[in-house]
């Protein structure tokens, strides 16, 4: 009872898997890029920066004088909206590397 090399008991040749794995990993690399935690964090920072900077601008007298004449509000809002516009410029001028070479497997000559 002998089984051609190339196919596995369950009928996928080696090919087949090998295809498929190369799929994956760029699924992976694109959820990966996708998830980058550069992009959370900058996207976080700058949708509450609009919002408390948006309340500092609203903001009366009364509040002001709270916090000892500072628009508190304001200034926390255009400090989050910097930290956030600068974590997502950092991620587009220097995006998620691809996964290396040695990763994604090669066609080898005579395993067709």
């Amino acid at each position: 009872m002998s089984e051609h090399p190339e196919h596995s008991p369950h009928g996928f040749t080696e090919k087949d898997v090998q295809r498929e794995v190369t799929e994956l990993q760029g699924k992976s690399a694109t959820a990966a890029r996708l998830f980058d935690i550069r992009r959370i964090i900058g996207g976080l920072f700058v949708i509450y920066g609009v919002i408390v900077t948006i309340t500092g601008l609203t903001d009366g007298d009364a509040a002001i004088d709270k916090a000892q004449g500072v628009n508190i509000n304001l200034w926390t809002g255009l400090g989050m909206l910097a930290l956030g516009l600068f974590f997502l410029i950092w991620l587009k001028l220097r995006p998620a590397a691809p996964p290396p070479l040695e990763a994604i497997p090669e066609e080898r000559p005579g395993t067709e």
